[in-house]
């Protein structure tokens, strides 16, 4: 089946991002490799972020983590941040030709513009920019599909900005997100994920920020839509969003775990019968009744005398109590299965 992002319809498998975001610190090459990587792991989707730096930030915008030493001001980092309208295109048809969608976070309206001529697939709307309804309006109205994360709102104003999406008809999947960098386990909320698909009636999804493949899988447990994790090249890289990221060989292995929860999901399992693979099994590993010691006929079989080795091709184990009493007909040797012939007709 197709994924959510190629086909924004609740139930869909779930699509699978890695997040980029400012991990290539402004290195287009950087963002390349990414490209690459994620790809070899098995993503349905790249994101970076698209920020146009005066467009969106002043001087007084502060650090969240003072991690930089060549940007003297938050604005500075931004900036170096940037990449060309024709960079963005190379990124989108570097992404396309691994088989990936290709998706950034705009930031502000011309960013939404510049995005929108790129023809981007759908729109990511970070935690920060929830509240920004303006924005969110002028993404909704393409009707694209559009993804918000909640890491930094509650209910009520999650409520407003899905009604702004809802209202133009935009396929919406609202995701549960803590804006925690790690995200400790106590704070990744998956029991937002079913509050949410009952609240909105949408799709659903995860931002996970706990540097661990394990909320991604939890949240797949519960059929998420979409799953957004942010993927770092090495613990080693610079950059603050590393400590909440998971290394490409965790985050090829987070795909594989989804992909393969969606086949048990989808695969259940008739505990009323025995599964016709395990049939051939059972002869092998089951047990059945064998002779405890050489014995000769006329002996009266009871527990004492009687035993449960394998295989279980002969009178199941479970059926020796009702052997107790039973005479046989002729000797039978130790551990020698006990056969219906082996015995005296019943009195």
């Amino acid at each position: 089946m197709t994924h959510w992002l190629r086909d924004p319809v609740p139930g869909r498998p779930c699509s699978i991002i890695g997040e980029v975001a400012q991990a290539h610190d402004g290195s287009l090459g950087m963002a390349h490799a990414f490209i690459d990587a994620i790809a070899a792991d098995g993503a349905d989707a790249v994101k970076f972020q698209t920020h146009i730096a005066a467009a969106e930030s002043t001087l007084a915008e502060p650090w969240r983590a003072r991690f930089s030493k060549q940007d003297d001001t938050r604005l500075d980092y931004w900036r170096r941040m940037e990449f060309t309208p024709e960079q963005w295109a190379g990124l989108k048809t570097h992404a396309e030709e691994k088989g990936m969608v290709f998706l950034s976070s705009p930031f502000s309206p011309e960013a939404v513009d510049l995005l929108e001529r790129l023809g981007i697939t759908a729109w990511k709307v970070a935690s920060g920019e929830i509240n920004n309804l303006p924005l969110l309006e002028r993404m909704a109205k393409t009707k694209l599909p559009v993804m918000m994360s909640t890491g930094m709102s509650p209910l009520p104003e999650v409520d407003a900005a899905v009604e702004v999406v809802v209202r133009h008809g935009a396929p919406l999947c609202v995701m549960q997100c803590a804006s925690l960098y790690p995200c400790p386990p106590e704070s990744v909320g998956l029991n937002n994920v079913p509050l949410f698909r009952e609240r909105y009636g949408t799709a659903v999804g995860l931002s996970d920020h706990s540097a661990t493949i394990f909320p991604g899988l939890a949240a797949t447990t519960l059929g998420i839509e979409v799953l957004e994790v942010h993927v770092t090249l090495s613990r080693e890289m610079f950059g603050p969003d590393v400590i909440a990221s998971v290394t490409t060989a965790e985050f090829a292995e987070l795909c594989r775990g989804v992909r393969m929860i969606e086949k048990m999901k989808a695969s259940p399992v008739d505990k009323t019968a025995v599964p016709e693979k395990v049939a051939p099994l059972r002869d092998i590993f089951m047990k059945s009744v064998v002779a405890a010691a050489d014995l000769k006929p006329g002996v009266v079989l009871s527990e004492a005398n009687l035993a449960a080795k394998k295989p279980g091709s002969g009178i199941r184990a479970s059926q020796m109590g009702s052997l107790f009493g039973r005479k046989l007909a002729r000797a039978v040797e130790r551990d020698q299965m006990i056969a219906p012939e082996d015995l005296e007709p019943a009195a």
